[in-house]
């Protein structure tokens, strides 16, 4: 392990600082992506008392771009090279490193809304906080692709039920108690390691409240090639955890349908029909949220989205199609594995 503290003189910014919170975050190789992250923290309208990012063993500048970073209203910063860690092994690493009893977590991917950690943090004024604190997420990125994405696949705030919700690492707050419980975030899994986080916070009687208020805007990827890789790992994830077996099996029921039915199409015509009313019916809600994010788009590119948007769907959904399999073969012959 490799450790940075930050050296440098850190400027102010005049807003507060929220003691016993430390923001967390994992890097690898996110040059691309790190100046939008940065630039959404020294924007908050209150932050964190420090500041702890460990990289996965980058070799483009994060690590560079990170040290030479001024951090905002003198909070501390630490910069810890930890080659080879995963996603789990790296916020388990970065919460080991500091010992704020709440922390707040983010991906290096994202652009943190302006009051992103303040409203994430106001439960804790209660008498009684809640462990857990959910934040949401919304689309973000500059090109179009990344926007397009983004727009097709994030789901909107009306769409969640929040006693339900499970949220992602890229938006979140616990208790280091509540982290502790569960022995962090687990390690045997490359994807989806927030997902059983979650579940095990819930069964360890962990309390979660959702505040949707607290937004990190999640960036797509740049193109359909390396959205499809993103989404087999996020399946493959699933089948090793053991997550969402019905879930895949409507997938591969629905496509398989989809596929009689063209082949069928001269001899069975209803079944093409109702293959098709399906389709649009599976379609409605992606088109629904690219049409409810146009002011992200110019007019010609809110087309291009709107026509994009079934092939970005039915992309994601060959690739999780491709993915499962392997991860639960993989859950299969691993001895002694935990159940998710």
């Amino acid at each position: 392990m490799i450790e940075h503290p930050h050296s440098r003189r850190p400027e102010s910014s005049g807003h507060p600082v929220r003691e016993g919170v430390a923001l967390i975050a994992t890097v690898r190789n996110e040059e691309r992506t790190i100046h939008a992250f940065l630039d959404g923290l020294r924007r908050q309208t209150v932050h964190p008392q420090e500041i702890v990012v460990v990289d996965g063993g980058s070799t483009d500048r994060t690590v560079a771009e990170l040290q030479a970073w001024r951090p905002p209203c003198g909070c501390r910063v630490r910069v810890v090279v930890e080659p080879g860690a995963g996603i789990a092994a790296g916020r388990n690493a970065a919460i080991a490193a500091t010992q704020m009893p709440r922390l707040a977590v983010t991906d290096a991917g994202t652009e943190l809304r302006a009051d992103w950690l303040e409203q994430l943090t106001e439960p804790l004024s209660r008498s009684d906080p809640p462990d857990v604190v959910s934040g949401f997420f919304e689309p973000a990125g500059s090109t179009f692709a990344e926007r397009a994405i983004a727009a097709t696949i994030t789901p909107a705030v009306d769409e969640i039920r929040p006693e339900r919700f499970m949220p992602s690492s890229r938006s979140v707050l616990f208790s280091r108690d509540a982290w502790t419980r569960v022995g962090g975030y687990p390690e045997w899994l490359d994807y989806c390691e927030d997902l059983v986080f979650d579940f095990a916070l819930r069964d360890s009687g962990a309390r979660f409240e959702f505040q949707p208020k607290a937004i990190a805007g999640w960036i797509g990827r740049p193109n359909l090639r390396a959205f499809a890789r993103q989404y087999f790992r996020y399946a493959r994830g699933d089948g090793k955890a053991g997550l969402f077996p019905r879930r895949h099996a409507a997938r591969y029921v629905a496509y398989s349908y989809a596929l009689a039915s063209v082949l069928f199409i001269t001899k069975l015509p209803a079944l093409f029909l109702i293959g098709c009313g399906g389709l649009a019916l599976y379609m409605f809600r992606p088109e629904q949220r690219v049409l409810a994010r146009r002011a992200r788009f110019t007019r010609s590119e809110l087309i291009r989205a709107v026509l994009l948007a079934p092939v970005i769907v039915i992309t994601g959904d060959l690739a999780k199609m491709a993915g499962y399999p392997p991860g639960r073969v993989w859950r299969r012959n691993r001895s002694g594995r935990p159940t998710a």
